[in-house]
């Protein structure tokens, strides 16, 4: 199914609760990425990072999820279940704003070009010239939803609803580390090169990751990130420097 295919379904009640394998649980609130669904797992994911969960190991955003692995030998499935109903049965869901993001990343990227092979077909898609589809891309503050498909990675949004397009028909055998791709309102990052089935608009010399650092990961699920525009040249530098900040810059937020 495609995560943009269905119109936004605000959860009105709490999260569905599932068994995801033998020691996790699933807390989902639809099959399709929303806006009303990635606010309602961004709010969650704060609130049960700052909850008394005595035998969880690890909590997990995901677009419209959010998972927790246990340790049973501390607590079992059927208990965390019910502290979890217990916490989110009170919210409404309906309402779900997620809290100023406390760090802010602005990335360079360079768009259209070599660097962004496929821009001038996503803006016709969105409706808009490349032009205008950087300029809205560049005003929008992505929050990242989601990091996943490769160690690091992040899933960025959500973009205006124009930006609702489809995947490709055919996967693109390869895009490079940095890569600056859309679909379903969304920006994927590229961590390394792959193939992939969204279309290549851009470029950034930022890894988001770097095995060899102590932080192999540097961004975070809840960051703010901004895209900012810069010329091809100024990206051939940044990339030439081996920096993996690749000239981006991280402001923390009171």
């Amino acid at each position: 199914m495609d995560s943009g295919s269905q119109r936004d379904k605000t959860p009105v009640g709490g999260p569905e609760v599932l068994p995801l394998g033998s020691t996790a649980l699933l807390l989902r609130f639809g099959l399709s990425v929303t806006p009303s669904a990635t606010a309602a797992v961004q709010v969650l994911h704060d609130m049960l990072d700052h909850a008394d969960l005595p035998g969880v190991t690890e909590i997990l955003p995901s677009l419209a999820s959010v998972m927790l692995r246990f340790d049973p030998a501390k607590v079992t499935r059927a208990d965390l279940a019910a502290r979890l109903a217990t916490l989110t049965e009170a919210r409404d869901w309906h309402a779900a704003t997620p809290r100023p993001a406390t760090r802010l990343w602005q990335v360079p990227v360079a768009f259209g070009g070599v660097h962004g092979p496929m821009l001038e077909e996503a803006a016709a898609l969105a409706g808009v010239s490349p032009e205008a589809a950087v300029r809205q891309i560049a005003e929008t503050e992505l929050r990242v939803l989601a990091i996943g498909f490769a160690p690091g990675q992040p899933y960025l949004g959500l973009l205006p609803e124009t930006w609702n397009l489809p995947r490709l028909s055919d996967l693109a055998p390869q895009v490079p580390q940095g890569a600056v791709t859309v679909a379903v309102r969304q920006i994927v990052l590229f961590a390394n090169a792959s193939p992939t089935g969204w279309r290549q608009i851009g470029r950034a010399a930022f890894r988001p990751f770097r095995p060899e650092a102590r932080d192999p990961a540097p961004l975070r699920a809840g960051d703010a990130l901004r895209l900012v525009p810069c010329s091809g040249d100024e990206l051939e530098a940044l990339l030439h420097t081996g920096d993996p900040d690749g000239g981006a810059r991280c402001q923390v937020q009171a």
